[in-house]
């Protein structure tokens, strides 16, 4: 369950409190701080699926559950991909160990049955107004993936529709594909 906590003040206040990236992580959106909900099996499976398939690609790299604070918010996608060159790196090339301080080039999140909808698809608006390209909204119940993209209404993906993605991105996945990582080997 996605529980708001007292108001903690300013987003300053809010990046210096020292559990915001336990688990389940805070986020600080319009002043309320909100915990997300714990991921359950079909949550957690198509999040590691995912980045995975997005990682066979160089020129661009999910990152399961990484701090991006810009625009007044402090969130923490289920998935956000980075074009190789916008990764931060400290002083000995490593990719630095706090979040991002920009909107991801594309956002991915996925629809747990506790979580708001509209809490939800506020978090991908909210990329997309500060320069994200793509976001993806995915419902594992009804099997149907939102796009949504900044200058367009959302695109209903279902069945053996090919998912859209940057466009510097290889991959190639339908909707049917993706949810078929679902199934357990052997099917018990």
């Amino acid at each position: 369950m996605t529980i708001a906590l007292p108001n903690c003040g300013s987003l300053v206040d809010f990046l210096q409190l020292p559990d915001i990236d336990s688990s389940p992580a805070w986020e600080f959106i319009e002043g309320v701080v909100w915990t997300k909900p714990m991921p359950g099996g079909k949550h957690s499976r198509l999040r590691s699926r995912l980045a995975s398939a997005i990682n066979i690609d160089r020129s661009y790299e999910a990152f399961p559950e990484l701090r991006c604070t810009f625009g007044g918010r402090s969130i923490v996608p289920d998935i956000a991909v980075l074009a190789s060159i916008r990764i931060p790196i400290d002083e000995h090339g490593e990719i630095i160990s706090t979040g991002i301080d920009f909107a991801p080039n594309w956002v991915i999140e996925i629809l747990s049955p506790d979580r708001s909808l509209t809490r939800v698809t506020c978090k991908i608006l909210h990329c997309l107004r500060h320069g994200c390209e793509i976001g993806w909204l995915i419902d594992p119940i009804d099997r149907v993936v939102l796009a949504y993209r900044g200058d367009r209404l959302p695109s209903e993906f279902t069945g053996d529709m090919l998912l859209p993605c940057l466009e510097e991105v290889s991959l190639e996945l339908t909707v049917d594909q993706m949810f078929g990582w679902l199934k357990v080997a052997g099917n018990r």
